[in-house]
């Protein structure tokens, strides 16, 4: 009794043990029951109500047949999907969090605990980008929750459990281990960054459940999986615990939307070539290859031709790496980045800051006076750029919302325009000044995806 008792402390007591794998037959017969009891209580099924408005046949914007069929058929029509998916309580009183593309769109959320109370939920910050959403229960209070585990102390082979409620089957639990570390580029879906990679099955319906170790601390949040079939096949991602700590606590700071910290830079994987050419021994780090005039990087010292290798004492090689650990750091202090420059290395401490708002954006809404209201443009700015994912060296007008009109002539969000029947374009007046009474034919010119695209209508 006493030694069943000792092996439970072993594997369910607190955060300070360290972590292992079972060595006793005692062990290995109690399995993970202990972990699963204390953690999954804390995990909870989302029920997610998203009202998508449908396309309209071209055929009813015209007037002849709207007036036939009636006024009524050419209006979008509006239907429901549901989305069913997991979260994991992170707090006493009701934050939880999960995937951005489970809950991140909804217009009604309801939240089902393990012992069957529901509550209402609302998003309180969400990132499409990052796929996390935090939720606020609604009259909720003294609910069990997960303690976040300091993610940068996983190692490859710890054991880990995976909780969710796959298939909408109820909640289920599956077991496996790390089968990996900074997977960037990997992950299916919304999110785009750095991600826990584990051989625990996760299926559709697992996405914002808990990734867990054998002492029941949260790893990370479930968030895609590798697959061609639909089902798991062993390789799924999950997002990692400190920066799930980084959205709560804005979230907790009253942020409804995430802020991380702009770097101002463009850079790339070392190849071997590359590295090659720099006289390293092996490839490392991230090579800066382009810096904004406004970049904290570049005000530190930083520059093109630059070797990243670590942030904060931690290695990157990797984009998505170097913007995860600076993201985890939070905007307002500090890190220390490692600079390689030649066969020299140094430390540099770079200022966290958001992406700025210089030059003003004057963001204009084109009006009924216009032969395109709808169109919504921006002076570009490093603010808008991060938004938008632009090029760092882009200058100019942006649109950042096609509106009716302007999306079915073919503009898309994220355009830079050039010229507008021949016009310059440098101030989104200007966009104002060449769509009013244009004449008879229209030319956009423009730069999407760093590549210079031209549009003509006759109107």
């Amino acid at each position: 009794m006493l030694r069943i008792l000792f092996t439970f402390l072993l594997l369910a007591g607190a955060a300070t043990a360290e972590t292992r794998v079972p060595k006793s037959q005692a062990e290995i017969s109690l399995g993970f029951a202990p972990v699963v009891k204390q953690a999954a209580p804390a995990v909870v099924n989302i029920y997610a109500k998203i009202v998508r408005e449908g396309r309209v046949n071209p055929l009813f914007t015209d007037p002849f047949f709207r007036d036939f069929f009636g006024r009524g058929l050419g209006k979008p029509q509006q239907r429901v999907q549901n989305s069913l998916g997991s979260g994991v309580i992170l707090s006493s009183d009701g934050y939880v969090v999960s995937n951005y593309h489970v809950v991140g769109t909804a217009t009604e959320i309801r939240v089902v605990t393990t012992d069957r109370r529901e509550y209402s939920a609302q998003v309180v910050l969400g990132d499409k980008e990052s796929d996390i959403a935090i939720l606020r229960l609604e009259d909720a209070e003294d609910l069990p929750f997960l303690t976040l585990r300091d993610s940068d102390q996983v190692e490859v082979g710890e054991l880990t459990l995976a909780i969710g409620n796959p298939f909408g089957v109820g909640q289920t639990v599956s077991s496996g281990i790390i089968s990996g570390l900074a997977r960037t580029g990997t992950a299916t879906g919304n999110a785009r960054g750095y991600f826990i990679q584990t051989d625990a099955a996760i299926n559709p319906g697992n996405s914002g459940g808990a990734l867990i170790d054998v002492n029941g601390d949260l790893i990370g949040i479930n968030t895609s999986i590798l697959t061609r079939s639909g089902g798991s096949n062993g390789i799924g991602f999950a997002i990692p615990a400190n920066l799930v700590a980084e959205f709560l606590r804005q979230a907790k700071a009253g942020n409804d939307s995430f802020i991380s910290p702009w770097a101002g830079v463009s850079g790339q994987h070392m190849s071997a070539d590359i590295a090659e050419s720099l006289g390293l021994v092996y490839p490392m780090g991230v090579v800066i290859s382009d810096l904004h005039p406004l970049s904290p990087l570049g005000e530190a010292g930083l520059r093109v031709g630059d070797v990243v290798t670590h942030v904060d004492g931690d290695e990157v090689n990797s984009p998505a790496e170097m913007k995860y650990r600076m993201s985890v750091a939070g905007v307002g202090g500090t890190s220390v980045l490692t600079r390689l420059r030649g066969d020299q290395s140094e430390d540099v401490s770079v200022m966290l800051v958001k992406a700025p708002e210089i030059p003003e954006a004057d963001e204009t809404t084109l009006g009924d006076r216009t032969v395109m209201p709808g169109l919504t443009v921006s002076r570009i700015n490093p603010a808008v750029i991060t938004r938008l994912r632009l090029p760092l060296s882009v200058s100019g007008v942006a649109i950042v919302d096609a509106g009716r009109y302007g999306g079915r002539s073919g503009l898309r969000v994220g355009d830079v325009i050039s010229r507008i029947n021949g016009a310059e374009i440098t101030e989104p007046d200007d966009v104002v000044d060449a769509l009013t009474n244009p004449g008879r034919r229209l030319q956009f010119e423009l730069q999407r995806g760093g590549r210079p695209v031209s549009l003509r209508f006759r109107l």
